[in-house]
């Protein structure tokens, strides 16, 4: 009889660490050298007088491995905090990534990416006779739903910048 194994889950963790050299590595030395996948990375300085930066990273996996992980980046030395936004806040939290969107276009196909952008609330960042270039910020999912629109558009190429998250409320990290 198989033991039934619990759901993937999707998890975001903010880490507070010390910017410094060889940081970022570490952290996700302890997810491959675990065989742990990141879905998405977004590293920043968030206080220069006291050098400290703040990583978001989105993971995938059963509850048990998210736990692991949340526990072993605990315990890294330049790590001063992690925060499991979608467990410790209850889900309480916002999240946003921007992308830029090329796509190419002609006649009807452009007025329709224009009106798609309009909808979805998309800036023109670049403009030529046969493309557009659309900056956009929005949820992970939403962003997914316009560039999905964009495809049959003439969508060329895509950029993403990785989602950054923050827990509501007036309790920081």
């Amino acid at each position: 009889m198989a033991i039934a194994q619990a759901a993937p889950e999707r998890r975001i963790f903010a880490v507070l660490v010390d910017n410094e050299p060889g940081v970022l590595a570490r952290v996700i030395g302890l997810f491959s050298g675990r065989g742990y996948n990141i879905e998405s990375l977004t590293v920043t300085e968030v206080d220069p007088a006291a050098r400290l930066s703040r990583i978001t990273v989105i993971s995938r996996g059963t509850p048990q491995v998210l736990n692991q992980i949340h526990a072993q980046l605990d315990r890294l030395v330049p790590v001063h905090r992690v925060s499991d936004l979608t467990g410790e806040y209850a889900g309480a939290y916002v999240d946003r990534e921007t992308a830029l969107i090329k796509v190419a276009g002609n006649g009807e196909k452009r007025v329709e990416a224009l009106r798609l952008a309009d909808i979805f609330k998309a800036e023109v960042v670049d403009a030529g006779h046969d493309h557009f270039v659309f900056q956009a910020t929005h949820r992970p999912d939403k962003l997914e739903r316009f560039i999905d629109l964009m495809r049959p558009l003439g969508l060329i190429d895509v950029c993403r910048t990785g989602v950054i998250a923050i827990s509501r409320g007036a309790r920081g990290m």
